[in-house]
């Protein structure tokens, strides 16, 4: 990977990570579009951790109050939201990996997007506020974000349709979407230290500049990105994102049938 390309697979990871797009999908895509044979799991790792950066920015308030006073339900709804996709990262690790490297995969992946994101334009009349989310709805949205977990599928995408499906309101159902991807990416974080422990990852492998690079340039397109997400998610316009990811699909499968 040269550096070029570490500057642009983060500016995709941070675009990709907030906008309903698949930020997996888009890396994995650039990936085999650059002819990047290994995984370069650390590489996409330090990249999401960039993206950390614009949401506690950008939510720092919220942030600040759950650190103030860490028991309280919303903690609690942020846990029982993460379990599913937990699970699901540990015990399909290898599937996932499998279906990183599957081109077909992505392009199914982008097709689930975009009919759940033209789905989700049609959620307008929610009422719910963020002190009524229940467990269940926590269970729920956690499960779409754990199915999210593949590439292709959009996990800021899924996670704010299943909380539009349950009736919370547009702008907090962006917010808890976003803040359930701090212990997202951080337990992602966690699977690839244990990586690097059991040897699978060499530190010496690792090129800290291309890390460095990615990391930034995550960082500063992932702030665009959410703010830009909160204002398309008010408005209602998701939808315009679903076909960009539909007509992705299509070139992807047309690619697939001529070569």
């Amino acid at each position: 990977m040269t550096l070029l390309e570490a500057i642009l697979l983060g500016i995709v990871q941070g675009l990709a990570e907030f906008l309903p797009i698949s930020s997996s999908g888009h890396l994995a895509l650039g990936q085999y579009l650059f002819g990047i044979d290994e995984g370069n799991l650390a590489f996409i790792i330090v990249v999401h951790v960039g993206t950390l950066i614009p949401v506690i920015v950008v939510f720092r308030r919220a942030i600040w109050e759950l650190i103030k006073k860490p028991f309280q339900k919303m903690t609690y709804l942020l846990i029982v939201a993460t379990i599913p996709a937990a699970i699901v990262g540990i015990f399909f690790e290898d599937v996932i990996e499998v279906a990183l490297a599957s081109i077909s995969f992505l392009a199914a992946g982008f097709v689930l997007t975009g009919v759940v994101l033209i789905l989700t334009d049609r959620f307008r009349k929610n009422t719910k506020k963020s002190d009524e989310i229940t467990y269940l709805d926590a269970v729920l949205i956690g499960i779409a974000q754990a199915v999210a977990v593949f590439p292709g599928i959009s996990r800021s995408g899924a996670t704010i349709a299943a909380s539009l499906s349950r009736g919370i309101v547009r702008e907090d159902a962006a917010k808890f979407a976003f803040l359930m991807s701090i212990p997202a990416i951080l337990g992602a974080l966690l699977l690839q230290i244990l990586h690097v422990a059991r040897g699978n990852v060499l530190l010496e492998d690792l090129n800290f500049i291309n890390l460095g690079a990615g990391f930034v340039a995550a960082a500063l397109s992932g702030y665009l990105a959410i703010n830009f997400m909160l204002a398309a998610v008010k408005k209602a316009k998701l939808s315009y994102f679903a076909y960009y990811v539909l007509v992705l699909a299509a070139v992807i499968v047309i690619y697939l049938l001529v070569t």
